[in-house]
């Protein structure tokens, strides 16, 4: 008996705790890729797989309903795999420990993986059910979306009949996205020169970010969180600017689209400038407590100080000023708010992934806008920055926005249900967060597209939670939907 068995509607979630039992952090989907290809043989459905991972699923129309237009459903089968501190669990092999409390679903220790799993769960039990008759369904699973869309980018649909498609991978109920963000990643890679100098006198001190809240890069980035690399990397900074510093290691961030909660880093420092020091990095933690205060309220600066007879690797005080100066040149954070939509967040750039390369530290971002030329001016721009410290960047993954349709026979449709089933307006928005809807209008001409679906919260983080009772709600909303 599963965990989530008994709850309604049974079948979605049967079909989440299976997906749930399948690895599938992004670039890791061949085994969910396969899983979803064998439930379309299993029922005789008409299916694509590519060689990307990709799969396409049709569901021909029920009796009565050949007539109808087809809908496209869409949903994306990779998740963003993160794990709580000192969590053991290995997310590329393990399956996920699914747990419910007070009316939501979490997984133990770990991200849940809700974006995207509830939107595959939903397309798979709308191809399996019989409780009403239905008009033909063509499934769109796509591949590595979380990693810059190139699932997205690379599918073939050629073979699909429909001109609207519902996409699923919305995170609050009764919040129709209409318009989102493009986006790019972008790694600024900094060289770093190996130090061979003698180290008598010295000491080694980890410094570690901790307690931060993370969140979405897209959705929490107005939310004026902390950035765990961003924090530490600035503290470095301040710190080579004033004492001998070396680097030795540094970690930071699991995802370029999520807000990193942690970061650590191991230096080399002289021992006579530790008093100084402490007293520098305590002053810097007290500033960032106050900066924080209300928004991030759980900050806190690790100190751990070694006196290590082990000389490991680290890199000269030149090369790590250098660095971390760099770090601080290039922007973070939300960069332009739109002047067509109040409160939306224009263009922002996220410090995700901090780590240490063979020859020197790289930066991760991910970048959003719903301007491209606004995007690739940002880019454009850390181009410049990087480049002045001899730094090499690329820039991989760009997709476009997903524009305003002015006019939508499909949002006029789904809204008059929305307000029959529950005497209410739905909210229309346009969100900073990427979806895949931009791409996809690029391949099916006049494609007519709103994203929903059920509440949940933290995404990309160990406490992601989603609403058992929205999920049922929002299956309720998509049959009144499909079949009317």
């Amino acid at each position: 008996m599963g965990v989530l068995t008994g709850l309604q509607p049974e079948n979605v979630f049967h079909y989440f705790e299976e997906i749930s039992r399948i690895p599938h952090g992004s670039g890791n989907i061949k085994a969910i890729s396969d899983y979803l290809r064998d439930f379309a043989k299993e029922r005789n459905l008409y299916h694509v797989q590519d060689k990307f991972g990709n799969v396409v699923i049709v569901r021909e129309a029920s009796a009565g309903f050949e007539k109808e237009a087809p809908y496209i459903l869409q949903a994306h089968m990779d998740m963003v795999a993160v794990a709580a501190e000192g969590c053991a669990i290995d997310m590329k092999a393990e399956p996920l420990k699914l747990k419910t409390e007070a009316g939501k679903i979490y997984a133990e220790h770990t991200s849940l993986g809700g974006d995207d799993g509830i939107g595959v769960a939903y397309c798979l039990a709308l191809l399996d059910t019989e409780e009403v008759s239905l008009p033909r369904l063509e499934v769109i699973l796509t591949a590595d979306e979380e990693t810059g869309m190139q699932g997205a980018k690379e599918i073939d649909l050629s073979l699909l009949q429909g001109h609207r498609m519902i996409n699923l991978d919305q995170e609050e109920e009764g919040i129709f996205i209409v318009s989102c963000a493009g986006g790019a990643r972008v790694d600024v890679d900094i060289p770093l020169e190996d130090d061979f100098t003698d180290r008598q006198g010295m000491h080694q001190l980890t410094l570690r970010v901790k307690g931060l809240l993370g969140g979405h890069s897209g959705v929490e980035i107005d939310k004026g969180r902390g950035n765990a690399n961003w924090i530490l990397g600035a503290l470095l900074c301040g710190l080579t600017l004033r004492w001998d510093i070396r680097l030795s290691k540094i970690q930071g961030g699991q995802a370029d689209n999520a807000i990193p909660r942690e970061a650590e880093a191991l230096i080399w420092v002289r021992e006579a400038d530790a008093a100084k020091i402490e007293e520098f990095l305590k002053a810097e933690e007290d500033k960032y407590k106050r900066e924080l205060d209300g928004k991030d309220v759980g900050f806190y600066l690790e100190k751990v100080y070694h006196n290590s007879t082990v000389f490991d690797k680290c890199y000269t005080s030149a090369s790590t000023k250098q660095a971390f100066a760099c770090l601080c040149k290039l922007p973070n954070g939300v960069i332009d708010m739109s002047a067509d939509v109040e409160g939306l967040v224009e263009t922002s750039l996220n410090l995700g992934v901090m780590s240490l390369q063979e020859n020197g530290l790289r930066l991760s971002y991910a970048v959003r806008s719903s301007v491209d030329r606004s995007r690739e001016n940002l880019c454009r721009h850390m181009i410049e920055i990087a480049e002045r410290t001899g730094a090499r960047v690329e820039i991989r993954n760009a997709y476009p926005g997903w524009a305003y349709r002015k006019e939508s026979p499909l949002r006029d449709k789904m809204t008059a249900v929305y307000r029959e089933l529950y005497g209410k307006e739905p909210m229309v928005q346009a969100i900073h967060a990427g979806l895949e809807c931009g791409i996809l209008a690029g391949k099916i001409a006049n494609l007519d597209c709103v994203s929903i679906g059920p509440d949940l919260s933290d995404v990309h983080t160990a406490q992601e939670k989603m609403d058992i009772a929205s999920v049922g709600r929002v299956w309720d909303y998509l049959l009144a939907v499909l079949g009317s």
